[in-house]
């Protein structure tokens, strides 16, 4: 289950700075205001081991005389930028049902947004229809759910397609998904060469991080290979793909992990593209990126200017002669992960900050989160917030007024260049692997990724790292907001009545036929899958049947449950909670010569398992013994997986909304299997207003977004030794 921590890289250990790194001038002053304190103690580290020094002046880089629209676009890839148009306002929203998600669309376009883009729930993404026994817990909650034709052309029912760009976040089912929206814009009488948008089609970080695949790596890299020819060839002003590295700072990535990896995907996605014979510039102008804004202010704003410097001179070297094939375009979303439960109006101006750096690091459109997405799908009321935080930094705060407003800054273009030499050593060390897929395959980004997750937790327990309203500042009484919830029963009924009828009145000759086409394309390798899963949706065939006719070929895939180990324990070794614990745990192994046995848990096709990851690796750290569950699991098989290790405590991670259905589900398999002394806690994000619920079905701890790891271990700790609280 666990693997040891990954070892650092060179630049994690660099050099403490000296006073000749600093201005002499400087040096001297500064040595008064800190009544003779040394001045270099005020450099700080970031978690790559970039100083960051307490002043700059032009010594610390070389700026040249480039222009925004010049290569390589550092300070944007257009000359006016924002001063002509500003970002456009993208906000990524579904839930429910087509309908429901529909109407809010046409709300918030009614309201200034300026393009859709499209939150698909986990079964869409897993390619299971909304009718199928592993997704009941699933359907509607974390986005909207796809079954059909019938359903994209309700999801735009009223939205021209030929004038409204549309992102869609889809990696999985890519293949049916895209297929339908082709299919739902001809029916609209938009033929696809007309289609405007993106489909992200990033699959090689959902091996990474996010885990919402369907197939194993090879036949995922032809899938996208399929759609990158199809649509260069068919559909000019669609993007192909969304190389993201939002994902993978979700999942912990620092700074430097998140531009490194992300380009180095981009590079092999082209490397695939090229494999096939298409032209690079045939195709190239067609790829976007999309990266997550953290709260690290400047270093994000200098990640979106590096990035561009970087992706420039990739594509130079892998034969790009278009100046459009050199251009990194990029979405940007503020950060999920830095929103807190604790004093939920603080994400507010988070997100607010998140914002101003996108902006002002040049990006091309943006999502700003809602502030209660912590806890829930956003609310009318937040969604408005969000949407209106873009609308005030566009019209009172001036930053469209000028290009590249931080452009000549010393710190940033210091940072710039600090940033473009950090990335460029990790994406080397990919390419000595042979790329991205044979990195993903080795699994050097996930651990990478998982140990970067691992610290950052250590650093927020032991209060190195401030974050307001959690481990500091806290309020004695906690704040409670209104928060949207989603009947996923009443949603399944609907969305299986409709599939129910679909199935009835379509042409089942015609469909079969379409189907054996796709399976066969996928067997021969001739043929092009998107191609043929168009006819299939013209035909009614739902996503799941053409999923399945793909995996029929292809299998599904299933990763191999790991987790870092060392990596918590080192950074709070000096934490007198940790070690309080820890001796805790020490004793009851002493004393009843084995550990305190945990398994941890993903139930339902909710994939995001970085809080499982660092529940897994902190635990064991303090001397748990920890199993660690496939993912997609249901809470029979969870139960099964209990009684098979002989667990003490089962703990549930949760963050799709599925915790109602399936938590008591595996109470309830656990009581009909005589082990009802098995306690199930939970975490993740779950609604305060449904603690009770949880509670009185038996579940015995809830950990919300912010619990320091030590608390959780007490009490888990505090169940295996029968000191039951909250049961």
């Amino acid at each position: 289950m666990s693997t040891d921590a990954p070892k650092q890289n060179p630049k994690q250990n660099p050099k403490p700075i000296s006073a000749n790194d600093l201005p002499k001038s400087w040096v001297e002053n500064a040595a008064k205001d800190l009544k003779g304190a040394d001045p270099t103690q005020l450099a700080s580290q970031t978690p790559d081991g970039i100083t960051i020094k307490p002043i700059y002046t032009a010594a610390d880089h070389t700026v040249s005389n480039e222009l925004p629209g010049d290569e390589p676009y550092t300070r944007g890839i257009r000359a006016t930028m924002y001063t002509g148009r500003p970002w456009t306002i993208r906000q990524y929203a579904g839930f429910s049902t087509a309908q429901e998600s529909n109407a809010f669309y046409r709300n918030n376009l009614a309201m200034g947004q300026k393009g859709l883009s499209v939150a698909f729930d986990l079964a869409t993404h897993r390619g299971y229809d909304s009718d199928h026994p592993r997704v009941t817990g699933d359907v509607g909650k974390a986005g909207v759910a796809i079954d059909s034709v019938e359903d994209m052309k309700v999801l735009f029912d009223g939205i021209p397609l030929d004038e409204m760009s549309v992102s869609m976040t889809m990696n999985g089912a890519v293949i049916p998904t895209l297929a339908m929206f082709i299919v739902a814009g001809e029916e609209q009488g938009v033929e696809r060469a007309k289609l405007t948008g993106t489909i992200q089609n990033d699959i090689l970080k959902e091996f990474m991080v996010r885990n919402t695949y369907i197939y194993p790596p090879e036949p995922s890299m032809r899938i996208v290979a399929d759609i990158i020819e199809y649509t260069a060839t068919d559909m000019p002003r669609f993007n192909s793909i969304s190389i993201s590295g939002y994902h993978m700072q979700e999942a912990g990535a620092s700074t430097v992990q998140e531009l490194a990896f992300t380009l180095a995907d981009g590079m092999e996605y082209v490397r695939t593209a090229k494999a096939r014979g298409l032209n690079v510039d045939a195709f190239a102008p067609r790829l976007s990126f999309f990266f997550c804004i953290g709260m690290d202010f400047f270093m994000e704003v200098a990640k979106l200017r590096a990035a561009r410097k970087l992706w420039s001179r990739i594509m130079s070297d892998l034969g790009a002669t278009d100046d459009r094939s050199k251009m990194l375009r990029t979405h940007c979303q503020t950060s999920g992960v830095s929103l807190t439960e604790q004093d939920p109006y603080n994400n507010i101006v988070r997100t607010a900050y998140e914002a101003m750096a996108a902006v002002l690091g040049g990006t091309q459109s943006l999502h700003t989160n809602a502030y209660d997405e912590a806890m829930a799908l956003p609310t009318e009321t937040s969604a408005r917030v969000a949407r209106n935080t873009q609308l005030i930094l566009q019209h009172e705060t001036g930053v469209t007024k000028t290009v590249d407003p931080l452009g000549g800054s010393h710190f940033i273009e210091s940072l710039t260049d600090d940033l473009v030499k950090a990335a460029w050593e990790q994406i080397q060390e990919i390419e000595q692997l042979g790329g991205m897929t044979q990195a993903v395959l080795d699994g050097l980004p996930k651990r990478r990724i998982e140990a970067a997750a691992a610290e950052r937790q250590a650093r927020v327990d032991n209060g190195t790292d401030v974050v307001v309203g959690v481990n500091r500042y806290r309020l004695d009484d906690p704040v409670s907001v209104d928060i949207l919830e989603v009947d996923n029963t009443k949603v399944r009924a609907e969305q299986v009545a409709q599939l129910n009828s679909i199935k009835q009145t379509r042409d089942d000759k015609a469909c079969s036929n379409a189907l054996e086409k796709i399976t066969s394309v996928a067997q021969s390798g001739d043929g092009n899958l998107l191609a043929a899963a168009v006819e299939a949706a013209r035909a009614r065939a739902t996503l799941g049947e053409i999923s399945s006719a793909m995996e029929t070929v292809f299998g599904r895939y299933k990763a191999t449950p790991e987790s870092v180990s060392g990596v918590y324990g080192k950074h709070q070794a000096a934490s007198p909670e940790f070690q309080a614990v820890k001796t805790r745990v020490d004793a009851f192994f002493a004393s009843k010569n084995r550990r305190p046995h945990l398994l941890v848990a993903k139930m339902g096709q909710d994939g995001h398992d970085r809080g499982a990851k660092v529940i897994a690796s902190s635990f064991s750290d303090i001397g748990f013994d920890v199993e660690l569950s496939e993912l997609f699991v249901t809470p029979q098989e969870v139960a099964d997986l209990c009684i098979e290790k002989n667990v003490d405590v089962v703990g549930v991670s949760s963050l799709a909304g599925g915790h109602k259905s399936l938590i008591p589900e595996l109470i309830n398999a656990l009581a009909d299997k005589g082990r009802s002394d098995i306690a199930v806690v939970c975490g993740g994000v779950i609604p305060e207003q449904d603690y009770d619920y949880l509670k009185e079905a038996g579940v015995a701890e809830i950990f919300g977004p912010g619990t320091a790891i030590t608390d959780a271990a007490q009490a888990v700790l505090g169940h295996v030794l029968g000191e039951r609280r909250n049961r």
